[in-house]
């Protein structure tokens, strides 16, 4: 068999195919442009390079700075704010808070760990908060650049086959007098009409087949965009108020005086960077407190129907006293503070002489209603008393009665028969250790007791006027007087009113964006054999029902405008008309 030779020849080129040359370059450049298998045979090529610690901060900027992660975080911030409604707070009624630890002592040191009791000030619900912020800023800015650019952006260019459009009409244009408008005589008027129905309009080009391009709706978005900055606003002015407003509680009873300072608050609870140099110098006495109870009523006698505290009011040390009327959801507005009524109650007058003889407290002490009927929990504690340190604890019955049993309970809220049923201690109140107790309860443990049902000197029972001598001349009780009081919550928020703005804002452009329709309009001018006329069509950009209204309008204003010849039977014009509807 002969064999084939392999040789080039002489004039061949070294890469010339079939060589030598070709056939190892040609292997040398196919083993290099072999496509590389990782391993389990995956293309490497194909894999997406490594992001970087600057990559994955703009991938998770993108992220944070979308509108799904904007709606999210709002709903989740509503979320977070539930609890708030759920536990007491501590800047609202701390008062609440210490009882809800008393009441669930092994629940509540768990929920302050998790901040439940200061909610709106805690750690989780602020980080909600400012991510909900940057998100949305970072939202609003380029939409707000976006938006700009297509208010300087011309409308579209008109399509050639208008025919093709939703809403399709094409108008005849009959002589008047003879006469036939110009061309550009109706250019010019069809491009004054759509500026007039608030369409951003451009005439374009002259003779037959010019036309004007119009276009309506950029108040929807600058809606949707005033809706997002609002929203932003509101997030402002609660910043706002939490960083330079206040907050406090006081009771006060009838013929006392209350003074905004720092110490005539009961609780105080400032904001971040809130400066007591700014409190407002105002005072607010309790001349009287009315409750108005239901008289008539079979099934609801007894129940309160108004509270009215008659107060006399001082805005400043050199103004003159203004009587007025505080109400509940009615509360004084002074130097930009707000004083809401939110309770009341007893207070029975009592003297305590201690074993020497001496006064050692006369005053006011505030009971606690524990019913609808108002019997109320009394704890006096007296430091004062020598040689022993008094306490009392116990009932104030309003209207004093006994049931079958021949306890003491009240028959009625109003102070009809005014008692108090109490039992005395005698010993040491804790009060001298540092520690912080709470005024509504007696701690006896280092005290002995002087009176209860359980002594043999019995309990204390007392109608006003009378005086109580305390077993082992430990000294006395007497009941002086009975007055009401009122608890009075006091809030300073400097952002309410930035807050009450934008939250207006918000509804007026969120309605702006709903209900504005943003639409496209094109009318051309036709000219055929001789027979001049017009034909128009719209597009609705989104959900439109009112497309075929507007198309009607305007077919309307035309024919007006314009004498109109009769309507053509066109398969195109029918076209157009289906399609819209």
């Amino acid at each position: 068999m002969a064999q084939r030779d392999h040789t080039p020849h002489p004039s061949a080129p070294a890469d010339a195919p079939g060589t030598a040359g070709s056939t190892a370059a040609g292997r040398g450049t196919g083993g290099a442009t072999k496509t590389r298998k990782g391993k389990g045979g995956k293309n490497n090529r194909g894999d997406a390079p490594a992001l970087g610690p600057l990559g994955m901060l703009r991938w998770i900027w993108t992220q944070l700075t979308s509108m799904p992660t904007a709606l999210f975080l709002l709903l989740l911030l509503a979320v977070a704010a539930v609890p708030g409604s759920i536990f007491p707070q501590r800047r609202v009624n701390p008062e609440m808070v210490n009882q809800y630890f008393v009441d669930n002592p092994d629940s509540a040191p768990w929920l302050d760990r998790f901040q439940l009791f200061d909610v709106y000030s805690s750690a989780w619900f602020s980080a909600i908060y400012i991510l909900l912020f940057i998100s949305l800023v970072g939202c609003i800015i380029p939409r707000i650049k976006k938006h700009a650019k297509a208010l300087r952006t011309p409308p579209p260019r008109t399509p050639a086959r208008l025919n093709r459009l939703p809403q399709y009409t094409r108008l005849e244009i009959a002589a008047s007098a003879g006469q036939l408008p110009g061309e550009d005589e109706v250019i010019a008027t069809a491009h004054k009409i759509l500026k007039r129905r608030g369409y951003r309009a451009e005439a374009r080009g002259s003779g037959a087949g010019a036309s004007v391009a119009a276009e309506r709706g950029y108040t929807r978005e600058i809606g949707n965009l005033t809706f997002h900055i609002s929203l932003v606003g509101v997030l402002l002015s609660m910043a706002l108020g939490g960083a330079f407003g206040y907050g406090g509680q006081r009771v006060i009873v009838e013929g006392e005086t209350f003074v905004n300072s720092l110490v005539s608050y009961d609780s105080f609870s400032p904001g971040t960077y809130f400066d007591a140099e700014n409190l407002e110098p105002y005072s607010v006495t309790l001349d009287k407190f009315d409750i108005l109870f239901d008289r008539e009523s079979e099934t609801h006698f007894g129940q309160p129907l108004d509270f009215t505290a008659h107060v006399t009011t001082r805005r400043s040390p050199d103004a003159e006293p203004e009587k007025e009327e505080l109400k509940v959801n009615h509360p004084l507005r002074i130097n930009g503070a707000d004083v809401y009524l939110v309770g009341n109650g007893y207070a029975p007058v009592v003297t305590v002489r201690d074993g020497n003889g001496d006064v050692a407290f006369s005053g006011p002490v505030v009971s606690v209603p524990q019913d609808s009927v108002y019997t109320s929990l009394m704890v006096a504690k007296v430091p004062d008393a020598k040689p022993e340190q008094l306490g009392f604890q116990g009932f104030l019955l309003p209207t004093a009665m006994l049931d079958e049993n021949g306890f003491g309970i009240s028959g009625d809220p109003n102070a009809i028969n005014p008692q108090l049923h109490l039992n005395s201690y005698a010993g040491d109140l804790g009060v001298d250790d540092g520690v912080p107790q709470n005024v509504y309860v007696l701690d006896t443990e280092k005290m002995t007791e002087l009176n209860s049902r359980s002594q043999d000197a019995g309990g204390i029972i007392l109608e006003a006027g009378q005086t109580y001598e305390l077993p082992d001349n430990a000294g006395s009780i007497t009941f002086e007087d009975l007055k009401r009081y009122i608890a009075v919550d006091i809030n300073a928020d400097p952002g309410k009113l930035p807050i009450a703005i934008f939250a207006g804002l918000a509804l007026v452009g969120l309605a702006v964006s709903l209900f504005t329709p943003r639409r496209r309009v094109w009318v051309k001018l036709t000219d055929e054999g001789g027979q001049r006329g017009i034909e128009f069509a719209l597009l609705a950009r989104g959900e439109d029902p009112r497309l075929e209204n507007e198309a009607r309008e305007l077919r309307r204003i035309f024919e007006k405008t314009w004498p109109v010849a009769d309507e053509p039977d066109s398969d195109e014009q029918e076209l157009g008309e289906d399609r819209g509807h």
